[in-house]
């Protein structure tokens, strides 16, 4: 089996199944998982198989993080070596003893077939696996296919790391052309601002008055918001680059570039601005959409 590769961005999705045989038949592992907020491990395999399952979830346990992931194990028996070469011979006269006794007691009860006589628990003795046999193999089996379960997490997770990489560069973008425009908008807001006031109140201070403008252009000043934002944006690089179980980092990440996108908004004293913040806002909502599927 190949080493694990912690560092690897990993999707909560995936699919592997390994098939090897064994003595007396097939056996075959499935893994399939999707998205939860945790490591949710069920398991479907025959009865006399169960017995397995705590050593099949701590080894999966050791791999995967985060998902609702389910386990299948069947064994199918060879054809040639499922049915036994002779019946219970014991079983069969003390059945057919009771069934004499059944006739007589009650001679209209239809007698037993030859199919319901095969069918009856013992008749052809023990046919089930060999569970101690199948343990090794079928331990050796789960690694086959979580290092292909792996595999396909990790492509899957690189999809995902192009797709939020894209939509931080399209963050990036918005930041970079709305930046130079901000003096110019509360230069503008101040001016229009300050003449309303005059309008309104020709006998207040005209020094008192520039004064309450330049503190509320000031309040209106998002520069420290398009800061934080960007400071947000290299921190989900990094974590995209580092790797690992990273969902619930990007997804706290992504509630922290909501709240800068939602006070741009409620800064907004012009049109640009409104429509940087409505346009981050939607890609900080996708970005969401693809970490739902990272683990």
């Amino acid at each position: 089996m190949k080493e694990y590769r912690e560092e690897s961005l990993r999707s909560m999705t995936g699919y592997a199944v390994e098939n090897a045989e064994v003595a007396g038949g097939q056996l075959t592992l499935e893994l399939r998982a999707v998205n939860s907020r945790f490591l949710d491990l069920s398991f479907r395999m025959g009865e006399e198989l169960r017995v397995l399952e705590n050593g099949l979830r701590q080894r999966i346990a050791e791999q995967v993080r985060r998902g609702k992931l389910e386990c299948r194990v069947n064994f199918a028996a060879d054809a040639r070596d499922a049915l036994p070469t002779a019946l219970n011979t014991e079983l069969l006269i003390r059945l057919r003893s009771l069934a004499a006794g059944v006739s007589e007691a009650v001679p209209e009860a239809r007698p037993l077939s030859v199919a319901e006589i095969l069918r009856w628990p013992g008749m052809l003795g023990d046919t089930s696996p060999d569970v101690e046999a199948l343990h090794g193999a079928t331990l050796a089996l789960l690694d086959r296919a979580l290092e292909q379960f792996n595999a396909s997490r990790a492509r899957e997770g690189e999809k995902l790391k192009l797709a939020i990489a894209r939509r931080v560069d399209a963050m990036r973008a918005q930041i970079a052309a709305l930046r130079p425009l901000l003096p110019d908008i509360v230069s503008a807001y101040r001016d229009k601002l300050g003449k309303r006031l005059e309008e309104l109140l020709p006998t207040l201070d005209v020094e008192r008055l520039h004064q309450e403008v330049a503190l509320f252009a000031q309040k209106i000043d998002v520069a420290e918001e398009l800061d934080r934002l960007l400071t947000h944006l290299d921190e989900v690089m990094r974590v995209l680059e580092t790797g690992g179980a990273a969902g619930k980092r990007l997804d706290f990440l992504m509630q922290e570039l909501n709240r800068e996108a939602n006070t741009l908004g409620s800064k907004s004293v012009s049109l640009d601005l409104t429509r940087a913040s409505v346009e981050l806002k939607v890609l900080i909502e996708q970005m969401r959409e693809q970490i739902q599927n990272i683990e």
